[in-house]
């Protein structure tokens, strides 16, 4: 996801050549269209720069305007591009839109989601269900994202440590909550930032709504070891859970390059200890 730009700017084998050259050996494809060529490149990476394509992204149903292919309308195209490039894992990146509206849609996804789950396991492949802050709401006491999981036994868990804390959990509990279950985690920090100048200037004008909602926004993403989680804790914790994959993402830069980011999170991951890893 974080270099959709650079996949559309210079090709899908030349970007992985710049992940590769930082020292990340694994990618994981989200929101990049799976065309003829992009699943060729991602192929070449593999097989000339020994990149992982760690998981595909996939939604239950289509979306209008997002370039993710769909279980109920690209089933067979899916199996086979993970199997040319050699990946068992496929996750779904958030709830449906529609599956928000309440928590009998919520099941209703989680269930559909289920009966795919199942069927790719006949294929070699697993599901999984990637996070975010929306599934912490309770409901009859019960986190949604619990009822996703008992209404889903056949599919996995990636958890996002990012939108756990959002979300209001702490993410080491939550790996080991998850543990045995989740074969992707993804780690990117949680900063709080400084207000911006311009607020005060709003402040100053009596704009007083524009200057909350400035206050509002000091939560942002940060590369990993930038912000306030505690990495050197919640690495081992994601390890131990069984995770496959420690996935750097920011969903946000503010203004830094996509390549400065991931620089800082890989020399600040290889600093506390985890170089081994990469």
């Amino acid at each position: 996801m974080m270099l959709k730009d650079s996949f559309a700017d210079i090709g899908a084998f030349e970007t992985l050549r710049k992940v590769s050259a930082i020292g990340y050996n694994a990618v994981e494809i989200s929101q990049i269209p799976m065309t003829p060529e992009n699943v060729a490149e991602l192929d070449r990476s593999r097989s000339e720069l020994g990149m992982d394509i760690a998981a595909l992204s996939v939604n239950v149903e289509g979306r209008k305007g997002m370039p993710v292919e769909s279980l109920a309308e690209n089933f067979d195209k899916i199996v086979d591009d993970a199997k040319r490039l050699d990946t068992s894992l496929l996750r779904i990146g958030m709830l449906p839109f529609p599956a928000m509206k309440s928590i009998e849609a919520v099941v209703d996804f989680a269930r559909q989601a289920n009966g795919y789950a199942e069927r790719l396991q006949e294929h070699g492949i697993s599901l999984y269900y990637h996070n975010h802050h929306i599934e912490f709401a309770k409901f009859d006491g019960k986190y949604m994202l619990d009822i996703i999981a008992d209404n889903s036994p056949a599919m996995g868990m990636e958890i996002d440590v990012h939108w756990v804390q959002r979300g209001g959990l702490d993410p080491v509990r939550t790996l080991e909550k998850y543990a045995g279950r989740t074969a992707m985690v993804h780690l990117k920090d949680y900063r709080i930032g400084q207000m911006p100048e311009s607020s005060f200037g709003l402040l100053e004008k009596g704009d007083f709504p524009g200057f909350m909602a400035e206050f509002k926004n000091v939560v942002q993403f940060a590369e990993v070891g930038e912000g306030n989680l505690d990495f050197p804790s919640i690495v081992p914790a994601a390890v131990d859970a069984g995770a496959q994959y420690l996935l750097v993402e920011q969903d946000e830069l503010y203004g830094r390059t996509v390549w400065d980011a991931l620089q800082t999170s890989y020399d600040n991951l290889a600093a506390m200890g985890h170089a081994d890893l990469f």
